[in-house]
């Protein structure tokens, strides 16, 4: 365990393994100890990275923050990661969120990156409708969080978007009665992400010029009309780019964590 000085923030991070650079980045709890599991199988082929992203768990917050380029500071973030622990492009797997925070880096900062698996990234405004229902959806649980409080709003979120053992699962990743870290990455979470990063407009045309060094994948048991699946279909779609299926659901790591890591490093083997 180890803490990188940037601007703004100390960011925590964790190093395991040996070989080529494996940046990965956590979704909506924005703490990188929901990929211990997977990271022990992916490090005997990779030198694994996880992180707590900014403001999220061990990754203070320092002075002022600029949270209206909060998603770029997140980009800057992992790619001062990867120039801080290896002198070559790294490859960045991002899950939900944090694959936006991936797509983000592919598209800003390409020099530095080998490969992006980009997970089931809830990039709403790529559908036909701009997002419409998804935004009213995402805007009724804010306001649910705002007026009753996390459980209720987690509630609301998770019988829609999760079911079976994976909705519970996210229920009691991010129920503050946890306590810890949970009810501060939790109030982070509702107040500086679910209503900016689902809104992210992607550049699309920078990462048609990366699509050589992009993998979308989304998680085999993921139901067909969910938000991910015809997320990831859409992308895919204006990419021209296959999609990779990994096991299990949106948290398949957690769930699958070695069925997981051998499909990922099967994958990855053509781009090292």
């Amino acid at each position: 365990m180890a803490i990188l000085e940037l601007s703004g923030a100390s960011l925590y991070y964790e190093k395991k393994g040996h070989g080529p650079l494996l940046l990965l980045i956590p979704g909506a709890n924005g703490d990188g100890d929901i990929f211990g599991p997977v990271s022990e199988h992916l490090s005997t082929h990779f030198t694994v990275v996880t992180y707590d992203r900014r403001g999220f768990s061990r990754s203070l917050l320092r002075g002022a923050q600029d949270y209206q380029n909060r998603l770029k500071t997140d980009a800057d973030d992992a790619k001062s990661l990867i120039e801080h622990l290896a002198d070559q492009p790294a490859t960045i797997f991002g899950n939900s969120s944090g694959a936006i925070v991936a797509l983000t880096v592919l598209s800003l900062y390409p020099s530095i990156v080998r490969a992006v698996i980009s997970h089931e990234a809830p990039a709403i405004r790529l559908f036909p409708d701009g997002g419409a229902e998804w935004r009213s959806f995402f805007q009724h649980c804010y306001d649910t969080y705002r007026r009753e409080g996390v459980a209720p709003a987690m509630e609301l979120f998770a019988s829609r978007l999760a079911e079976g053992a994976e909705a519970a699962a996210m229920r009691q990743a991010m129920d503050p009665a946890n306590g810890g870290h949970v009810p501060s990455n939790t109030m982070y979470w509702f107040e500086r992400e679910l209503l900016d990063y689902t809104e992210v407009e992607l550049d699309l045309e920078e990462l048609m010029k990366q699509s050589s060094k992009l993998v979308l994948a989304y998680g085999v048991e993921i139901r067909p009309r969910s938000l991910y699946r015809p997320n990831v279909e859409v992308l895919a779609d204006r990419l021209n780019l296959d999609v990779l299926e990994l096991p299990g659901g949106h948290v398949g790591y957690v769930f699958y964590p070695e069925e997981f890591a051998q499909a990922l490093a099967k994958k990855l083997k053509q781009y090292m």
